[in-house]
Parts: C-alpha cells; structure tokens; sequence
C-alpha cells in the first residue's frame, strides 16, 4: 500500500531497504533528493474511526503500518506498539497524543472583519505533547523505528551508539527529547547560542546531550544544522523534521492534517484556505500530502489553496517561488512583475501544462539554483521559523501551483499583531511564532483584492507553539 520514492530523482526503495532515511543519491549531484511516502488507494478508505490516539485512529494510512502488514504482524500487534510509546510518552511528559481541538473560532473572524458564514478555523496544536505539531513528526518516527525492531528488520540496539540526532533551538528539540526518552534512545540536540534557556533546562532534564554551535562570521548557513549533517555522517540517526534527511518524518506530520480533514467533514465544512507558517517546511509539507493522501483514499475532500507564511527576516521559500515564476512566465504568457494572485491564479490553470511540469522537473534537479542558505543571521519574533534553508521547498512549491496559493512574508508587526488577535480572541496561549500562519491572513486581507477570499469560504490556520 505504501512506497518510498525520491521526489528529486524517481528513485524507488527496494524491499530490502525497508526504511531509509533520505535517497541513496542524495548529495551525488545537484538535485534535491527528498525521500517521500506514496500511498495507493489500497490503503482505503478514509478512516472514520473516534480512537483518540491520532497515530492509532490513522495507522492504515502509514508506511509503518503498511511494513508490519506485508510482515505478518497482526493489527492488534501493531496497535499495542503504538499504545505502549504513547503510554511511555505519557510517563515523560504527563500527556500522551490524542486528537487536537479543530474548530470554527467566530469570534476571531469577527476581529478580522470576517462575515458569517466566512469563518476561520484554527488548529489548536499549543494542547499536542510539548506544546507544538513536532512531536507528530517524530512520535512517527519512533513508531516506525520499533516497529521495525520488533519485525527484526532492524536490531533494538540500532542507535544505542551513535543514537539520535537533530538540529534545533525550541519545539523540535524538545519534542524529539520527550519522544526519544520515551523510546529511550540517546539524542544528541544542536542548539545555537541563542536558544530559550527554558528549553534548554528541558532538553538536559529530559537526558539530551546537548551541543551548542555558534555562528562563524562571514559563513552562511545553520551551524547547527551543519554540525548535525556531521553527526547523521558518522552514524547518528536523523530524528528531525526536515524532509531531506529524513522523509519519513513528514507522515507523522499527516495525522494533523487527516484530523482536520475528519472534523470539519463532521461538521459539514470544507477547508477552502490553509495558511501555513513556514520554517524549514515540514509543517506544510505534511499538510499539502495529507490532504491529497486523504482524496487518494477517497475522503471526498478537494485540496484547499495553500498559502505558505515566512518573516522578513528570511524568506528562502518567496525567493525560490519567484525563481520558478520566473522560469515559466514566458512559456504561458504571465508576467512575473503581476501580482501574487495573478501569478498564482495563472499558474494553478496551467498546472498540467508541459512547461510548468519541466520548469519543477528542472527545479527538482537545480536545487542551489532556487534554495540556497540566507546570507546574514535572520532575526524575528517569530524566532521559531528562521530557517536558514526551506528544507521541503519543493513540496511547497508544487502544493501552492496546484492549489493556486503563494508565499506570503510578512512585517514584526503584522506578526505581532496577529499574535495579539489570536491570543484575546481565542483563549489559547500561542505565541508569535505558532500564530505566524494567522499573520499571513491578516496580511492578504490588507489587500482584499489580492485575497479575493469568497463570502462563504472556511479557512484553516495552526497554531501550534505555546507559549513558554
């Protein structure tokens, strides 16, 4: 039901590859190799279930699920593999996963000046294990990787030496510190000099070894990202939320998603937008493939239009999306100076078209030529998505084309701002950087004509970073 192929070069995992981390020819030559979950309509049909447990609700959708199928393990085998780590999980951070609040937040839209019936929804992920989505992320890993021990097809020792490793400074470390205790493995967490103390007093409470790595002037690029390619080189297993070194990651990501999908459908709604903030990409990632794993399967949902949302601070996404604008312009008769929902109206219509297709294909193996590190130290409040690097740009890229959707960079203001609205009309405790995708709307309804956003319309944020 489910298979691994390279987005970047086609390349398809062999049955005795049962779960690689990232394409075998990755770093061979300039493409952008990211490994990805393809899921077939075998998997079907949507999961309608009300088992609290995401991860136990979804687990006919996932790769793991699929392996200790094909394997001979039973369902309820299966599923007591997920019980037992969420239990774990529990041990360690006094919660355990189950399905996050998604729902029409009407007070909100109305400070937006949003008229019923248009309403937002929001994602309440500030309730996941440590307080934010990354925890799906890597609770998935987690199951996969045991599940393949208890299949024999990789020994329960396998990183008890070089262990886990991932580069992070807040909510994907302490996620992954939580999850890698519960499963306990050892974790090695890159940090830069700047991180939350807070989280770091967590990180080390919960048994992280953590290594900090200061910026050296004039280089560009995460160091802390650089030291753990290092650390994934000598041995150490990527247990992080970037899609090219580890692809599977993004599938623990889906749950979020289908969970979405399965509510508003209860309610009798329909996602129409989704804005999504955007770091290193994996978030949104995990949306755009859940949404289409979910029609592949026949949940009977369309694709919402995805809106992607970064700072001014550094917005690598904006710069390779015009990169792509401009490569196909000419070929369907755009000009990439329109505006950005012009462009991207005209490029959802010409989606199927040869030239948009090449313009990808060639986007896919010219990776330095479209996403490349930010030159200085990028700076924001919403500290949390200053990625160097859009590590799962080209899943974006493709979402927005196909949806008729754009990156959206937005001012400190309209992030704080945004913040601001999300915490007194809500209740929740996010903070700027897990309401950074409300501030991509605020920004689009400053200019309606560029949002155009339809009187009926149902649209979609996240927030998913509390506030610490």
């Amino acid at each position: 039901m489910t298979e691994l192929v390279c987005q970047g070069c086609g390349h398809r995992v062999s049955a005795d590859e049962p779960a690689p981390y990232a394409c075998p020819n990755a770093g061979h030559d300039a493409g952008d190799h990211v490994l990805a979950r393809t899921l077939d309509a075998s998997a079907g049909p949507f999961p309608t279930g009300h088992e609290e447990n995401p991860f136990v609700r979804y687990r006919t959708l996932t790769h793991a699920n699929s392996l200790a199928r094909a394997h001979g393990m039973s369902d309820d085998a299966f599923t007591a593999i997920v019980r037992e780590l969420d239990d774990a999980v529990k041990r360690v951070a006094g919660t355990g996963f189950v399905a996050t609040p998604f729902a029409e937040a009407r007070a909100l839209s109305d400070a937006l000046g949003l008229s019923a019936p248009a309403s937002v929804w929001v994602k309440d992920e500030t309730q996941n294990v440590s307080g934010s989505h990354k925890a799906r992320h890597l609770m998935g890993l987690a199951i996969l990787g045991e599940t393949l021990a208890r299949l024999g097809l990789a020994s329960q020792d396998a990183t008890s030496s070089a262990g886990l490793a991932i580069a992070s400074c807040g909510n994907a470390a302490l996620a992954a510190s939580i999850v890698a205790r519960a499963w306990g493995k050892p974790l090695h967490v890159f940090i830069p000099t700047d991180a939350n103390p807070n989280v770091v007093r967590e990180l080390e409470r919960h048994g992280a070894q953590v290594h900090v790595c200061p910026r050296a002037a004039g280089v560009p690029g995460d160091p802390c990202y650089v030291a753990f390619r290092q650390a994934v080189l000598a041995g150490a297993v990527p247990f992080c939320c970037q899609g090219p070194d580890n692809g599977l990651c993004i599938e623990g990501g889906e749950t979020l998603a289908w969970e979405m999908i399965g509510e508003s459908a209860a309610r009798g709604a329909r996602i129409d937008r989704l804005f999504v903030q955007v770091g290193g990409g994996a978030l949104a990632s995990a949306c755009i493939e859940g949404f289409r794993d979910a029609a592949s399967v026949g949940a009977g949902t369309a694709l919402p239009v995805l809106y992607t949302v970064q700072t001014r601070g550094a917005f690598p996404l904006r710069r390779a999306w015009e990169r792509v604008v401009a490569r196909v312009a000419s070929h369907i008769g755009l000009d990439p100076k329109a505006s950005d929902g012009v462009i991207a109206r005209a490029l959802r219509a010409h989606a199927k078209e040869p030239s948009v297709r090449d313009a990808l294909d060639y986007a896919a193996t010219h990776r330095a030529e479209f996403m490349w590190a930010w030159e200085s130290a990028p700076e924001s409040v919403a500290h949390g998505i200053l990625d160097d690097e859009t590590y799962d740009w080209l899943t974006l890229v493709r979402g927005m084309i196909d949806t008729g959707g754009f990156p959206v960079v937005v001012s400190e203001e309209q992030l704080v701002h945004a913040n601001q609205l999300a915490r007194a009309h809500t209740g929740i405790d996010v903070d700027e950087t897990g309401s950074a995708g409300l501030a991509g709307l605020v920004a689009l309804l400053e200019h309606p004509r560029m949002a155009d956003i339809g009187t009926k319309e149902t649209i979609g944020v996240i927030f998913s970073g509390v506030r610490r």
